[in-house]
């Protein structure tokens, strides 16, 4: 029996529901669209029609994976950043929106050199470049698998002539000076992974995600390696676990930075820390 578009969004979103998926009915839209190689914005003008058994088929294949909580971004292969659509998979990181904050804060002021230590995606790097069209960065990360992802994310922003993306276990292949250096690093500690979702826990990768100790592991490297390398004045940014405001900045101010200050997300929780080099 024929199955019209709409019909099939209904069964996806029931299916989708009991499986605990937080908002069935968005991702179930996302995921036809998909499934039909259309925008999401046209799924209402298809919705009458019925589905071709090509894209029934493909339409099947991603809502088993989407119950059994896939993330929609590994399903379609992008998720938006910054008004930005960057390639992902399961070897990266997904961007999401409270990095945002950090983009914010560091397009507040000029810079002309910038270094993102475990770029992972390359969404950070790429959008300052993208937003910035006369600076120059340094995209590093312990993963080869994201360093192609972030590599690819560049060339599709058209950054690449400006981006150099390369494995690092932080500093140890870096060299030079710059006048921001941004992170987001893993800063879940152990004993808070198995509270994360299913899709997070299961699907995005350990390294990005967690240190395996305390969740501070990644500012203790940060700060010990940044010397040589961020110039007079210059301002390290990260971003932070809602918890761990007052104890990265405490390490700042031990690292000797200054004008330490902590900013908050759009739902008010700590999300970066910001320190100026003296």
């Amino acid at each position: 029996m024929s199955t019209t578009a709409a019909q099939a969004m209904v069964a996806a979103t029931a299916r989708l529901r009991a499986a605990g998926v937080d908002d069935p009915a968005r991702d179930a839209r996302v995921l036809l669209a998909h499934a039909a190689r259309i925008e999401a914005s046209r799924v209402t003008l298809i919705a009458p029609e019925e589905l071709q058994p090509e894209v029934a088929d493909r339409y099947e294949q991603l809502i088993a994976l989407r119950a059994i909580r896939v993330p929609v971004s590994h399903l379609i292969g992008e998720r938006d950043f910054y008004g930005r659509r960057f390639k992902v998979s399961g070897e990266v990181l997904d961007p999401r929106p409270e990095t945002e904050t950090l983009i914010e804060a560091a397009l507040a002021e000029p810079f002309e050199r910038v270094l993102d230590l475990g770029t992972g995606s390359g969404c950070i790097l790429v959008t300052l470049l993208a937003e910035h069209q006369g600076a120059l960065g340094l995209g590093v990360d312990l993963s080869e698998a994201a360093c192609l992802q972030a590599s690819a994310n560049a060339v599709l922003h058209r950054v690449e002539a400006r981006a150099d993306i390369r494995s690092s276990n932080w500093f140890s292949a870096v060299q030079g000076q710059f006048d921001l250096i941004v992170s987001n690093p893993p800063y879940i500690a152990l004993d808070e992974m198995d509270g994360l979702s299913t899709e997070v826990r299961d699907h995005e990768p350990q390294m990005a995600l967690t240190d395996g100790a305390d969740g501070l592991n990644a500012y203790r490297a940060i700060l010990a390696g940044f010397g040589p390398h961020l110039a007079a004045k210059g301002r390290i940014l990260v971003e932070i676990g809602p918890t761990q405001g007052a104890q990265v900045m405490a390490m700042m101010r031990t690292a000797g930075l200054q004008e330490i200050v902590v900013l908050t997300d759009l739902d008010g929780r700590d999300r970066v820390v910001v320190g100026r080099n003296p």
